[in-house]
């Protein structure tokens, strides 16, 4: 099955449904379509071949949408990139990955035709705006969607892909350095796909928010998830305010919500969650980084009614390697559950040997959904795909029952004196002070222990809080190793443009401090 066939098979079964609704406008799915075939014909007029990568510069929006399905449709590549991305990464990526063309929006078409002479595989830009002035540009075609929307495509417009074929680079967040483009099959993306809707139980029925963007692989599955079930996608950009995010949920009977943990201690902590009836929510589902156990039951407290699933997973793997059931939730609290269908899961110790209940070990993963290895990157390849599956880099433990706890990833270890100490137990152990938003405990450089452990707290809004009241809790807790020699404050922490913590630009900021 090629990705592009979902929309093309929910545009035969549901023509007239909404698929994706936004602030300003909606759009059906026989609309979708032949907008999608458009622009797949005006890119293969413009220069596109099948295998070519376009990037998607541009944030959520129907504009999205058209351009990752029309890109598809013409056998292209999709990558994904993030608005906030300036002129330098834009750059690197569009020539990392020989990009033929790119999609933006008109207040970011100058950033693109700054950086077209110094990519010389770029042929063409599309940007979804009309602009008050003409553009011009000596080395590409530029052209308006609006333009391309009103042409009509040709015969030619499709062109069919073998299923082991690459459909998607997607760029790893770069939470521990430098990014890596990470090569998912049709094949790949559509396992992952299907296992999601099988254990979320989806139908055409579901609703989903996102807030999520698109060019991230948890957001990306959302995108899939919907169109392939026949469902409908609630795009909000404005998660900055989150209270105008929950009325829209309310307002549009959305019946799914997804976030990182970020997200949800926003909705817990400053959104006023309490005060909206989301009469129609069924569920939630958190991945990207590890929820507490304070915060998850917070949530159940707000939502007593819907069904909280946990989950993990990593770009490499299309989006989702786990899941634990919400009835689960209390029983094994801080567990990342079971593999999803289609997926099998191992605990290794540096042996290669699958670990016993309570030992830790690498977590490796394989199924058809593991991706094909790193664009242009055969050495870091190697390093992760090996015979056995995918090595994660994320050290987890197994209970009795096969429900994995994860314990850290092995780059966040804080190797201080003779002890490995995971971050993730004293992160949890700080989140248990109601006053405390966020928190992320990293190591300092120390000339004798190597190490030394810091907390990095971000208070509630008007709360106060000290560094002797957060050790004083450490200290009735932990082990003298595992307690922090300092705490610092700040009022936010630096976060991917998908709500992960970057933990390596904390440590750099100590460093440089």
């Amino acid at each position: 099955m090629l990705i592009s066939e979902l929309l093309v098979n929910s545009a035969y079964r549901f023509p007239f449904k909404d698929v994706i609704i936004t602030e300003q406008e909606r759009i059906n799915y026989f609309d979708l379509l032949n907008l999608s075939k458009n622009f797949a014909s005006a890119a293969k007029k413009a220069g596109m071949n099948p295998g070519d990568r376009i990037v998607l510069y541009i944030d959520n929006s129907i504009g999205y949408v058209v351009s990752y399905f029309g890109c598809l449709l013409a056998g292209g590549v999709v990558v994904g990139q993030s608005t906030a991305n300036k002129e330098r990464h834009l750059k690197n990526i569009v020539n990392h990955c020989e990009a033929t063309g790119i999609v933006t929006s008109g207040r970011h078409i100058q950033t693109v035709l700054k950086i077209a002479g110094e990519c010389p595989s770029l042929k063409f830009a599309f940007y979804d705006d009309k602009l008050p002035n003409s553009l011009s540009a000596k080395n590409i075609q530029l052209k308006e969607m609006l333009d391309i929307y009103s042409e009509q495509a040709t015969d030619s417009a499709r062109t069919m892909r073998e299923e082991a074929e690459l459909a998607q680079i997607i760029y790893t967040s770069g939470t521990t350095g430098n990014p890596k483009g990470v090569m998912l099959s049709h094949k790949n993306l559509h396992a992952n796909t299907q296992s999601i809707i099988q254990y979320l139980g989806l139908s055409f029925d579901d609703r989903v928010m996102a807030v999520l963007p698109f060019y991230y692989s948890y957001g990306n599955s959302l995108l899939l998830t919907h169109v392939a079930c026949g469902g409908s996608i609630v795009i909000d950009n404005r998660f900055a305010y989150p209270q105008k995010v929950l009325q829209r949920m309310v307002e549009e009977n959305v019946t799914g919500f997804a976030g990182v943990p970020s997200t949800f201690a926003v909705l817990a902590h400053k959104a006023g969650l309490k005060n909206f009836t989301l009469s129609n929510l069924r569920y939630i589902t958190q991945a990207g980084g590890p929820m507490s156990p304070a915060l998850a039951n917070e949530l159940r407290g707000a939502l007593p009614d819907i069904e909280i699933y946990i989950m993990y997973g990593q770009t490499e793997a299309s989006a989702r390697l786990s899941y634990l059931e919400p009835e689960m939730l209390t029983k094994k609290s801080g567990s990342i559950g079971k593999a999803i269908p289609g997926v099998t899961l191992r605990v290794k110790n540096e042996m290669g040997l699958e670990v016993a209940p309570g030992e830790t070990g690498e977590i490796v993963a394989s199924g058809d959904n593991i991706m094909m290895g790193y664009w242009k990157n055969e050495e870091d390849t190697r390093k992760v795909l090996k015979p056995d599956g995918l090595h994660t880099g994320d050290l987890a433990t197994v209970d009795e029952d096969g429900y994995l706890y994860i314990v850290s990833r092995k780059s966040d270890m804080i190797k201080s004196g003779a002890h490995r100490i995971s971050p993730k137990e004293i992160e949890e152990l700080i989140m248990e002070d109601e006053r405390v938003h966020e928190v992320a405990v990293i190591g300092e450089p120390d000339e004798i222990l190597g190490e030394a452990i810091v907390a990095v707290i971000a208070p509630r809004p008007g709360a106060v809080i000290s560094e002797t009241e957060i050790l004083k809790h450490c200290n009735k807790h932990l082990p003298h190793y595992k307690i922090p020699r300092r705490v610092e404050f700040k009022e936010s922490l630096s976060k991917t443009a998908s709500g992960k913590v970057k933990k390596h630009e904390l440590k750099s900021e100590l460093t440089k401090a």
